[in-house]
C-alpha cells in the first residue's frame, strides 16, 4: 500500500465514525459564540488565541464522559440523573437550562436574521428570523434522525470557511504564534470578562445533555443489538476528540481574523455578530465579508436544532413522554411540540423588548450557575461504578474534568460579581 492510500484509508475510516461528537463541536461554534470570539478579538487582538489550546482538551474530557455515559447507559443524561440522583436536583437543571437554552436560541435566530439582511438589505430582518424558523421547524419534524444528523454533518463544511479568512489577509505570524502559545492575561474587567465569556460559550450545560442523548440514539439504532466494548469507545473518543478540536479551531480563527482585522483597523467595540460581518467589508474586502456572513447561517443551521432538540429531549425524558427526532410528529407530540414552541419563543424575544445582546448576557449567567454543578454531577456520575460499571473514567478524565469544574466556578462567581459591579 502506498503512503497516499494508507492516508487515504486513514482518513475514510475516521469520517465513517465521525457523528455526535462533530454535530455537538459545531453546533458549540453558534452565531452568538462567534460574537463571544469577534469582541475577543475586536477588543484584545491576538491576545486571546491561546483560550483555544486550553479549552480544547477540557471540552474533549467533559464531551467525553457525557458520551461514555450515553454508550453505557443507552439512555440520555436526564434520564440518568432522574434514575440515580433526588428529583431536587434535576428540576434545578431544568429551571436554569430551559430559559438559558430559550434565550440561546433567540439570539441565535435574531444574529442570523441580521446577517441575511445584511446581504440581501431590502428583506427585512424580521422576515427573515420568521423564514428561518420556519424552515428549521420543517426540517426538524420532517426528517428522521438519521437524514436530520446527515444534514447537520454536512452544514459542518460552512465552518470550514473561516479557516479560509485569515489567509486572506496580511498576518504578522510570529506574533500570531506568540500569543496562542504564551498565554498572556490582562487583570481588568474588561479582559476577564471577555475569558469568562470564552468559557461560557465553549463549555456550555446543553451540549452535555445533547452528547449523551445522541450518542445512546445512535446505539438505538444499530441494526442489531451492541455489547458496549473498546472499539466502539475508541471511535467514540475519535468522534468527540475530533468534534471539539474542529470547535476550538473555528475558534481560533474567528478570534484570528477579528483580532487581525478589526483590533488592527481600530475598530475595538463589537457587540453582535452583524456588526463584525459589516465592519470586516470595508478593512478586508467584500469576499471576506460575504464568507464570514455565510458561515454565520450555515452555523445557526447547525446549531438551533441541537439546542432545541436537547431542550426537548430534557424534558421528554424529565416526564416520559415518547421522544425521539427519529419519530414521525404524530408519534411523539409533546416532544416535537417543545421544539417549535422553544423556537417560537426564541423568534418572539426582540418582539417582547429582549435583544440579543441581553438574550446573551442572560444566558451566560444561567449557564454559568448551571455549569459547574452540572460537572460535578458527571464527574460522579462518570465514576460511579453501579451505573457505569467497568467504563468509569480514566485518572486523566478525572483530572482534566476537576480542572474543568475549577475555572467554571471562578467564571461563574467572576460573572456574577461583573454584572452587580458598577
Amino acid at each position: 500500500m502506498t503512503t497516499t492510500n494508507f492516508f487515504l484509508v486513514k482518513i475514510k475510516k475516521a469520517l465513517r465514525v465521525l457523528g455526535p461528537g462533530l454535530v455537538t463541536g459545531a453546533s458549540d461554534d453558534d452565531p452568538s459564540g462567534i460574537a463571544t470570539y469577534s469582541q475577543a478579538g475586536a477588543g484584545f487582538g491576538y491576545a486571546t488565541l491561546w483560550t483555544s489550546l486550553l479549552t480544547f482538551p477540557l471540552m474533549a474530557a467533559i464531551q467525553g464522559m457525557c458520551a461514555r455515559i450515553g454508550i453505557v447507559t443507552q439512555a440520555g443524561l436526564t434520564v440518568t440523573l432522574k434514575n440515580h440522583y433526588p428529583k431536587a436536583v434535576l428540576y434545578t437543571m431544568l429551571l436554569f437550562s430551559f430559559p438559558a437554552i430559550t434565550f440561546n436560541i433567540g439570539a441565535d435566530i435574531q444574529g442570523m436574521g441580521a446577517v441575511a439582511h445584511m446581504l440581501v438589505p431590502s428583506i427585512p430582518v424580521s422576515v427573515f428570523s420568521i423564514t428561518i424558523t420556519g424552515i428549521l421547524i420543517f426540517i426538524i419534524i420532517k426528517y428522521p434522525y438519521q437524514k436530520l444528523a446527515l444534514i447537520l454533518r454536512w452544514l459542518c463544511l460552512s465552518l470550514l470557511l473561516y479557516f479560509i479568512v485569515p489567509f486572506m489577509v496580511n498576518q504578522n505570524w510570529a506574533a500570531v504564534l506568540k500569543n496562542t502559545f504564551l498565554p498572556s492575561i490582562q487583570f481588568n474587567k474588561e479582559f476577564i470578562s471577555i475569558l469568562v465569556a470564552i468559557l461560557g460559550t465553549t463549555i456550555s450545560p446543553y451540549l452535555f445533555f445533547w452528547q449523551a442523548t445522541m450518542e445512546a440514539e445512535d446505539m438505538a439504532h444499530k441494526k442489531r443489538k451492541v455489547v458496549v466494548n473498546k472499539r466502539i469507545l475508541d471511535n467514540m473518543k475519535t468522534d468527540v476528540n475530533f468534534g471539539m478540536l474542529f470547535s476550538n479551531l473555528v475558534m481560533f480563527f474567528i478570534i484570528l481574523t477579528t483580532g487581525t482585522v478589526l483590533f488592527n483597523g481600530g475598530i475595538k467595540q463589537i457587540d453582535t455578530v452583524e456588526q463584525a460581518a459589516k465592519a470586516l467589508e470595508p478593512l478586508a474586502g467584500k469576499l471576506t465579508y460575504l464568507i464570514f456572513a455565510i458561515g454565520v447561517l450555515g452555523t445557526g443551521m447547525i446549531a438551533i436544532p441541537v439546542l432545541a432538540g436537547s431542550q426537548s429531549y430534557m424534558l421528554a425524558e424529565t416526564f416520559g413522554w415518547k421522544e425521539g427526532l427519529d419519530k414521525k410528529f404524530n408519534e411523539a407530540k409533546g416532544f416535537y411540540i417543545t421544539i417549535i414552541i422553544s423556537l417560537l419563543i426564541g423568534l418572539s424575544l426582540d418582539g417582547i423588548g429582549i435583544s440579543p445582546i441581553q438574550a446573551l448576557i442572560y444566558t451566560a449567567i444561567l449557564y454559568g450557575l448551571t455549569s459547574p454543578i452540572l460537572i460535578v454531577i458527571i464527574l460522579h456520575i462518570g465514576n460511579n461504578k453501579k451505573i457505569m460499571g467497568e467504563f468509569t473514567n480514566s485518572k486523566l478524565s478525572n483530572i482534566l474534568g476537576i480542572i474543568t469544574f475549577l475555572l467554571m466556578a471562578f467564571a461563574a462567581i467572576a460573572l456574577i460579581y461583573f454584572q452587580f459591579k458598577k
